[in-house]
């Protein structure tokens, strides 16, 4: 590890399969010791491929990685005795119990059994399956499964903790159960923390820093708030019955504002402006004055999503989110306007 306190270096780290598909295009970043870092991306991003490569299970095509600064080509053996890994995918074994599997993944990492017993209570007990322990895995729920991977990843007492999308699948009050257990975590014992997601929620509120990346590449990377502010003001999104150039004209001549991508999609314009409260009157005034039906209108506070959107071009659709959750969300209002028969 540098004396700064890096623990994860990547440098111009590259990985192409085979086929040409480059899953990886020269990315660059470190992390610190004791944070939470959240790479933050859409499936096939790349997200798995970095940290398949930083755990030491695939090899990269080119550039250079570091983790507890041991290489991680030519030095795999010293990476893995530092790092726990929480996969994407569940490998607990349902044939046996809770305990037995913490049991089995403690001998395998080599911890002592008068040491592991008591780890394995201890980790139990943190992720509230100390009443599950002793029965068999096949009868846990979906989220109690990805709480048991959770405290197999840390049986060992790792110094860099990797989770790859640990919330995938798992209903919003699992999800926000297992965000409880890795604050808990990182509070606890200052453990770094790299977790890939496409949750923007998730990185929202767990990471101190978020790298977004896209098709391969790292085209951002700031704290959440720092790349929610480099958004620059409020999104106001006005659905028209029909969108002509009569009314892009409109828009594009409106003093302080901003038609984003210079057209409607559909019948959608989107408008950025530096505050709605003062700027939608505005907007809604002149298009009623014009006699333009207006359909509905939604405002967005900046946020995660809109961050990505500017950075990338596109909107980062978070699958696992529900209706619930969106309508909570105290960032996004939506009027309907409709005619009166």
């Amino acid at each position: 590890m540098a004396a700064d306190g890096t623990v994860v270096v990547v440098d111009k780290l590259e990985k192409v399969f085979s086929g040409g598909v480059r899953a990886i295009d020269s990315i660059s970043f470190e992390v610190s010791r004791g944070e939470i870092f959240g790479f933050l991306g859409p499936n096939g991003a790349g997200k798995t491929t970095t940290i398949s490569i930083l755990t030491t299970q695939t090899l990269p095509t080119g550039g250079r990685a570091e983790v507890l600064g041991h290489d991680v080509v030519n030095e795999p053996g010293k990476v893995r005795k530092g790092i726990g890994l929480v996969p994407q995918d569940l490998t607990v074994d349902d044939e046996l119990t809770g305990r037995e599997n913490m049991e089995l993944q403690a001998r395998l990492y080599g911890v002592p059994y008068g040491e592991a017993k008591k780890r394995i209570d201890e980790l139990l007990d943190l992720v509230k399956l100390a009443d599950a322990a002793d029965r068999f895995v096949k009868t846990y729920s979906g989220g109690m499964k990805k709480r048991l991977e959770l405290s197999e990843g840390l049986i060992h007492r790792p110094q860099v903790l990797f989770l790859d999308e640990p919330t995938l699948g798992l209903d919003i009050q699992t999800r926000t159960s297992m965000w409880e257990h890795i604050n808990k975590l990182k509070k606890e014992t200052n453990m770094t923390i790299f977790l890939t997601t496409h949750y923007l929620e998730e990185a929202d509120a767990l990471c101190d820093r978020i790298a977004i990346i896209d098709h391969g590449k790292v085209i951002a990377l700031d704290t959440p708030d720092n790349l929610k502010k480099a958004v620059g003001g409020d999104i106001i999104e006005v659905e028209v019955a029909e969108c002509g150039e009569d009314i892009l004209e409109m828009i594009k001549g409106m003093p302080g504002m901003t038609l984003i991508d210079g057209t409607c999609t559909g019948n959608k314009a989107r408008i950025k402006v530096p505050e709605s409260r003062t700027s939608l009157p505005r907007i809604l005034n002149d298009f009623i004055s014009r006699k333009i039906e207006v359909v509905s209108v939604v405002v967005k506070k900046p946020s995660l999503d809109q961050a990505f959107l500017e950075f990338t071009g596109r909107e980062l659709r978070d699958a696992g989110s529900d209706s619930e959750t969106k309508n909570k969300n105290p960032d996004v209002r939506k009027w309907r306007f409709r005619r009166r028969r």
